[in-house]
Formats: C-alpha cells, structure tokens, sequence
C-alpha cells in the first residue's frame, strides 16, 4: 500500500474516532420587545400563520396584523345592535373562524383576507358561553362554552366549518355545579394529532381527554386550586402527547402562587405541582418553548412575562407588564403576545 494511501486511511479512522460535539441548550435570560399595535382593544385570541397575526378582540372587531411591516386589516361585525367580545379564534389553511363570549353564540367563518364572512353557528341561551376554540386539521374543529345542562358545551365541525353540531350531554362527561370553562387566552382546549385536552375551572378543576378528535372522553382530576368561582385552570399546553402543562390559580388572588401550576408526563392521566410558593401567581396563558423537549415553558398573566427552563420548577420574570393576556410562539426564540391595548413581539434573548 502506497504511503499516501495509507495516510489517508489513518485521517479518517482518526475523524471517525472523533468524540460527537452535542449542541449546548440555550437558555433565555431577557427579552427584547417590539411593539406593533396600540389601540384601545382587549384582545386574548390570537392565531400565527407565515407573516401574519389574525386576532379576535372585543367591541365587534376582528383582523390582522402584518408581521412584516406592521400594516392593519381589521374589520368590524355587526349584527343587530349586539357588542360582541370575541375570546376565540381558529385557522385552517384557507380560512378563519372567530367565536364571541356571552348570549347569543355567534361564530363566523372568514376568508384569510376577511373579504368573505359568513355565519356558521348561532346557539342562543340564558346560559351560553363559548371560551375557546381549535381545529384538528382542515375538515375538523371544536369548540367549548360553558354548561348550559349538566355537560361542558362542546360542538364540532367535521366538514371545514360550514356546520357546527352539538354533542349531547348523553354522550360526555358530567360536570359538577359551578364547573365552567375560563375565556383568558383560547387555551382551553389543546390538540395534539388526534388527542384533545379540555381544561375545567370554579368548583371543580380538570382535565377532559378525548384519543378521537372528540368521540369519546375521560376525565382526569388535577391538584390545582379549586372550589370557589375564579379558581382552577385558566390555561394549558402540551408539548408532545405525553407532556403537558396547566396554570392559572385564584384571579382573585393574582399574587397567590401556590397550587396553580402542574405537570403531567402521562398524557394528562395524573399531575404534580411544579413551582410551588415561588414564580408567578395567577396566569392567563402558559406555552412550551419549541424543540425544546418539553423542558422550557413561558407563561403571561397577572405578574408579568415568566419563563422556566426546567419544565415548570422554578422560574424567572423577564417582563413586569401585566397587561398582557396571551401569547405564542413564531419560531424558537420569537412570539407575539396580545391583551389589553396592545400586540406585542417578544425576542427572547440568551448570553
């Protein structure tokens, strides 16, 4: 064997010997916030798409929001002389849909210009009060309100949103009296592929689980805070079908930071409290950080902007604005974040 081949062969046994470099976590530590709207609005749904914001807000009003430029479309719905507060908002690939709080129910569906609009739902009673609302793909979605019987109200679309049906109480879980659903950021409900998580709050706080896009349900207890009206989960994430997060705690106590936070690695079976005594008191939103392998959470609400790197037990504020009622993840290291007056993006920064 020549010399040079002989090198050669030696470089690569060399190089293939080579211990693997691991890529090192980052960890955030600050943030860098842009402001891209300020107006006098409440808005605590909001949906990304490409370079977009779409958001659902009170006093009729729905639109986007240019990520690129800041540039505004917004559009007011009127309909008789009702003043419409909408708390949920949902996207399939060509269009989107936007629920009010409160009597009558209205939902409508958008062209993603908001050119076309069209009423796809209307539910009128005494009682009703739909919190949030998500799709699982293009054909099929679900939304939650309020009990008007003695179930959540749960109606879903398995056409694309053109019809919307109710589920019979008959055929779910009962709830207790005083067990609602709270309208803070539309995280009341969470998807992963088939798999759909609906939180409960007031006198009892729990988590409704469905394996089938919303055929059959269980029902899991959790040690969250409960048994007066403004207590329980407020909101919730899951990173993967195993993983997943609850907040929210007592909005009558929003420096209460006990029992208002909790972990599963189960799929939502079983939790633990995380963060006891320490981090934020009541929350309105909580989402993982992504590629993050479920170890990195922020969350919003009463105390500011909060962000964990170790799946909920501690905790570091990276902001003090109280304002803000929702938030989600564009990439990475970027979100947009909504609530009172304003929509935000937050960079979030590490040494």
């Amino acid at each position: 064997m020549k010399k040079a081949s002989i090198l050669l062969l030696l470089s690569i046994v060399l190089i293939s010997c080579k211990p693997t470099q691991t890529s090192k976590t980052t960890f955030f530590t600050s943030v860098k916030i842009d402001t891209l709207l300020i107006d006098k609005i409440s808005i605590r749904p909001i949906t990304i798409s490409l370079d977009k914001v779409w958001y659902a807000a009170d006093k009729n009003r729905v639109g986007f929001l240019s990520l690129v430029d800041a540039n505004k479309m917004e559009r007011k719905i009127n309909k008789d002389s009702l003043k419409l507060e909408f708390r949920s908002i949902a996207q399939t690939t060509n269009s989107i849909f936007v629920l009010n709080v409160g009597n009558p129910a209205l939902l409508y569906k958008f062209s993603k210009n908001l050119v076309q609009k069209k009423l796809v739902y209307e539910e009128q009673n005494e009682k009703v009060f739909y919190d949030s609302m998500q799709f699982w793909d293009d054909n099929e979605g679900i939304a939650v309100g309020d009990p008007i019987e003695n179930c959540l109200s749960i109606i879903i679309t398995r056409d694309g949103g053109e019809t919307w049906t109710k589920i019979p109480c008959e055929n779910l879980p009962k709830v207790v009296e005083g067990e609602a659903a709270f309208a803070a950021s539309n995280t009341n409900i969470i998807i992963k592929k088939n798999n759909t998580w609906i939180v409960s709050g007031g006198k009892k706080s729990r988590v409704f689980y469905s394996p089938d896009e919303g055929i059959s349900w269980s029902v899991y207890d959790t040690p969250i805070i409960q048994g007066e009206a403004m207590t329980g989960i407020f909101t919730a994430d899951f990173y993967n079908e195993k993983i997943g997060f609850i907040a929210g705690g007592n909005y009558e106590k929003p420096n209460q930071n006990f029992q208002n936070k909790a972990l599963t690695t189960d799929g939502g079976k079983t939790w633990k409290l995380v963060g006891e005594n320490q981090g934020f008191g009541y929350a309105s939103c909580v989402q993982f950080v992504p590629n993050s392998n479920g170890e990195q959470l922020v969350s919003v609400g009463a105390n500011g902007l909060f962000y964990s790197k170790n799946k909920g037990t501690t905790w570091k504020q990276l902001s003090s604005d109280s304002s803000l009622y929702t938030i989600r993840f564009v990439d990475n290291v970027t979100a947009i974040a909504a609530g009172k007056d304003k929509i935000i993006r937050v960079r979030f920064l590490s040494n």
